[in-house]
């Protein structure tokens, strides 16, 4: 399920990262690799900031569609 979906509070392992290659490269500067942990700290309208390798990222909604956990 992607990443949206996601309940808060609760860490999730990321299984696939999705998207064009410099999406996913992007994604991966930030911390989003296969395997990883991330577990979602608050959303507004889809919109969430995540916390992700013991920082916060702020991500919009298209980005965490494209982590599936």
């Amino acid at each position: 399920m992607p990443l949206t979906m996601a309940e808060p509070g609760m860490p999730w392992q990321i299984k696939k990262i999705g998207g064009r290659e410099d999406t996913r490269k992007f994604l991966s500067n930030l911390g989003f690799v296969v395997g990883g942990m991330v577990t979602v700290i608050s959303m507004m309208n889809g919109n969430m900031i995540v916390k992700i390798k013991d920082s916060r990222v702020a991500i919009d909604k298209n980005m965490a569609g494209k982590i599936m956990i």
